[in-house]
């Protein structure tokens, strides 16, 4: 029994020295939820010469919505317009948005060190087992935090990934959205012209 203990006792010394000598992982970036955001943001930008937004707050929704209405009021859309517009006022961005700064946080977390812990509460009629057990558990948290901080920010740079590539797919969308819009609306005043002056031919004939 005594040497039990003093294996245990050994095991939470190990432990604590691996705590202690360990350091935060993880990217730089994670440290601000906005961080991951702003890359983004920046390589989106430029390729379509377009602002993007990640709104989170009421606030910022509203001031947001202030300067899309100042981009359509009153105005002739152009292609650059449109675009702007749809990259500040998309739903499914903003979501795209939000969950860099979840993977993120997810980073953040799992790169904490968390210290051996055991508390006297939980142990049971049998208190070296669940010493056992629970300095077990924080030897292998500890061994695995590396892999697990490895897993999130791999999470994280997809999440950037799908976010940029939901960005460009829509600037590229609306582009092209407006561009059929007006061959559509100038393919319609063709066919109206025509229509007229097939009738005046006509008209002229029966004279």
């Amino acid at each position: 029994m005594k040497r039990r203990f003093l294996n245990i006792a050994a095991a939470i010394a190990i432990s604590l020295i691996a705590a202690g000598c360990a350091t935060t992982a993880g990217p730089d970036d994670v440290s601000d939820p906005v961080a991951g955001f702003t890359t983004v943001a920046a390589r989106a930008g430029a390729v379509t010469g377009k602002r993007t937004v990640w709104v989170r707050s009421r606030e910022e929704a509203q001031a947001l919505s202030v300067q899309v209405k100042s981009l359509v009021r009153k105005k002739t859309i152009g292609p650059d317009v449109a675009v702007q517009v749809a990259l500040l006022n998309n739903k499914g961005l903003q979501a795209a948005y939000a969950e860099i700064g979840l993977s993120a946080a997810d980073v953040w977390q799992e790169g904490m060190l968390v210290n051996p812990t055991i508390s006297v509460g939980t142990i049971g009629i049998d208190p070296v087992r669940t010493i056992e057990g629970a300095v077990a558990s924080n030897i292998l948290a500890l061994m695995t935090r590396q892999r697990r901080v490895a897993v999130a920010d791999t999470r994280f740079r997809q999440a950037q990934l799908r976010a940029a590539e939901e960005t460009l797919r829509l600037a590229a969308d609306t582009r092209r959205a407006w561009i059929n819009a007006v061959s559509a609306r100038e393919s319609v005043s063709y066919l109206n012209q025509a229509q007229a002056a097939a009738d005046a031919a006509s008209e002229l004939a029966q004279k």
